[in-house]
């Protein structure tokens, strides 16, 4: 079987021009789209990119494009081609825009559709490396709101703001497919736009929920600086962000060892930080401390 994603970066893409930073927006690309095809169980084939700009600057076209080709090595798959786009008064001076497409394969008795999730399945989360893609209009509104320059305000790691945001989506497709390979996971979930709220449920039927426990594990501190600094309540928060975890995959309680040494193997951090229940109102409930 065939399988197909296509995504964007979406505002992520306005911090990149600002604050010429072109290096690593071209894995954000891949990834977004990649990540969509590995929660099906496909292995990514091959990948295309859409770059438009009002007036092509070929240093920052090649570097972009060469970040696009690092995201397909660490996709494992092949950078086919693409188009570049020059189209004047489309775009203000210096602006570009970015979309990509990824067609994959997958037996099709291998396909994960979530058809398989049951109550009891345990929630294993992988860890994210900050926002990844989602939530930039946001976060570019908590900047302004809070007078911070992402370039000089530093979190107590030493890290910049706009280092921690900036970070490239990560690419999980050689993890997740390990842990796949082991035949126990039942359903996968990429975190994006919607958080928890809304990604977790596309992948489980409606007489579940998920059981999510905001005690297992810690959030970066780039999303406890952002609900601060921009008076983000806890459930937006879950609902905008990853908050740490970008994703997620299900397993029958006794497959947890198997497919948890599986993603330790191919150099993963995962956590339990859930379980899968009946449900009785909300498709996903959180218990514990939003810390």
């Amino acid at each position: 079987m065939l399988v197909s994603g296509t995504d964007g970066v979406g505002t992520k893409l306005k911090l990149a021009i600002d604050y010429n930073r072109h290096d690593t927006i071209g894995q954000d690309l891949v990834a977004m789209c990649v990540n969509d095809l590995v929660v099906a169980n496909a292995e990514p084939l091959f990948f295309l990119d859409y770059y438009a700009t009002g007036q092509l600057d070929i240093d920052v076209a090649t570097t972009v494009v060469a970040s696009i080709a690092d995201g397909c090595v660490l996709a494992n798959c092949a950078l086919a081609g693409g188009e570049t786009a020059e189209m004047p008064g489309m775009y203000h001076a210096g602006d570009y825009d970015l979309a990509g497409f990824c067609v994959g394969v997958a037996e099709e008795a291998d396909l994960i559709d979530g058809s398989r999730v049951a109550a009891g399945d345990c929630i294993i989360g992988l860890p994210s490396s900050g926002p990844h893609s989602n939530g930039y209009s946001l976060i570019r509104k908590i900047f302004e709101v809070a007078q911070s320059d992402p370039a000089t305000t530093l979190l107590s790691n030493g890290k910049s703001l706009l280092d921690a945001v900036m970070a490239p989506t990560r690419i999980y497709v050689k993890s997740v497919r390990a842990a796949m390979a082991t035949g126990h996971v039942t359903g996968a979930v990429h975190v994006t736009g919607g958080g928890f709220q809304e990604n977790l449920p596309r992948s489980f039927s409606d007489q579940l929920a998920a059981d999510v426990d905001l005690d297992r594990w810690v959030r970066p501190e780039i999303f406890r600086w952002l609900e601060h600094a921009g008076d983000v309540g806890a459930e937006e928060m879950l609902r905008t962000f990853n908050c740490g975890i970008g994703f997620v995959l299900f397993c029958h309680e006794s497959a947890v060892d198997a497919v948890m040494d599986a993603l330790k193997s191919a150099g993963e951090e995962p956590l339990v930080i859930g379980q899968l229940v009946n449900r009785s109102n909300l498709p996903v409930i959180f218990s514990g401390a939003f810390a």
